[in-house]
């Protein structure tokens, strides 16, 4: 099945250096995937130019004249770039010209003009963050990661669709297990908002497992963890902060001697695997579910090998019918949006973007 990914190539913290690789070896492993490089063509060009590659059949060029920064407030991006790579990348999913966008830029700009673009699907009210984490037992799909810090038990059952129904798509799954993000497995603990949640999953037509801890979550006890998106950003940077003190501990431990680095050179096969198994780049690629289309966030710092991933992950949710995965399991559920607020206030800011 052929797909086409529109990639915001200007987004992240290195541009074409970065997107414009990755795309290339892309559409060199798929042979069904075609590529439209989104941004400022004189740049993107000579960016094709220095790997000697050339535009075609599977790999064009759509220019837009504007970046949205990194640090770019999302109201400013919203109003004040209507044509960056961003949202014109976007703006081709919603017009059908590309089946996903793919971006490492603004997080906030890139959920922000998302939603404004696509608007979200019926029966979800807000859209949200989900990524994927190594555990011992493969991997595990976490969200919210932190597009919603408060959330009322109807957004978590939303959530926890979302996130099953993604699992079933990529991991092909029939019955993806769900658990709920908590402080202990008992149905009484947590606060009333978790513990609402946990009511509606039981009642749900979801293979829910229950309540899960912390330790749940590299343990592999199930496919999808759901959380609002204050702690499940939380758990996140945790998590990297602990990788990192780890690599950083073994270094030195190495180095310590002329003994240990010689043990460090004996080991080097052993190390190599770890570091492969946990190695951040084969994970990365979070994907804005909700949304009447498919965006997958790149890590800002991303390298080629990384962002290819992310297109990786955009091809396997389209091929594989995500979006309407979602919505049948919405309708099984017989979910209907509820009166959110914050997310009227919002839209009605928005009318005149």
């Amino acid at each position: 099945m052929d797909i086409t990914i529109a990639i915001d190539a200007m987004g992240g913290d290195h541009g074409p250096h970065v997107t414009v690789p990755a795309a290339l070896s892309a559409i060199k492993q798929d042979s069904q995937l075609n590529i439209v490089l989104v941004g400022l063509k004189d740049v993107i060009e000579a960016e094709l130019a220095s790997h000697h590659a050339t535009t075609g059949p599977r790999l064009r060029i759509h220019h837009a004249s504007e970046v949205v920064a990194m640090d770019e407030s999302p109201q400013s991006a919203l109003k004040n770039k209507k044509d960056s790579s961003m949202r014109v990348a976007i703006n081709l999913v919603k017009s059908g010209e590309a089946n996903a966008c793919v971006s490492a830029g603004n997080t906030g700009a890139l959920m922000a003009t998302a939603r404004f673009v696509l608007k979200t699907l019926p029966g979800i009210d807000r859209p949200a963050i989900a990524g994927v984490l190594p555990t011992q037992k493969g991997a595990i799909y976490m969200l919210d990661l932190g597009a919603n810090a408060d959330c009322t038990p109807e957004h978590l059952l939303q959530f926890a669709i979302m996130g099953a129904m993604l699992v079933s798509c990529v991991e092909h799954k029939e019955r993806p297990s769900v658990g709920l993000l908590n402080i202990g497995s008992e149905d009484i603990k947590g606060n009333e908002v978790v513990k609402q949640a946990g009511e509606l999953l039981r009642a749900s037509h979801l293979n829910f497992y229950g309540n899960i801890e912390g330790n749940d979550i590299y343990k592999g006890t199930t496919d999808v963890v759901v959380c609002d998106g204050f702690v499940g950003n939380v758990a996140l940077k945790t998590s990297e902060g602990l990788a990192q003190m780890v690599n950083r501990f073994l270094t030195q431990e190495f180095k310590r001697s002329w003994l240990t680095k010689l043990m460090a050179i004996i080991s080097m096969p052993v190390l190599k695997a770890f570091k492969r198994r946990l190695d951040p780049r084969r994970y990365n690629g979070a994907t804005f579910l909700g949304l009447r289309g498919i965006v997958v966030k790149s890590h800002g710092g991303a390298d080629s090998l990384s962002f290819q991933y992310a297109i990786k992950a955009a091809c396997e949710e389209s091929r594989n019918g995500v979006l309407s995965r979602i919505t049948k399991q919405l309708e099984i559920e017989h979910l209907k949006p509820q009166a959110d607020p914050v997310a009227v206030q919002a839209e009605s800011e928005k009318e005149g973007l």
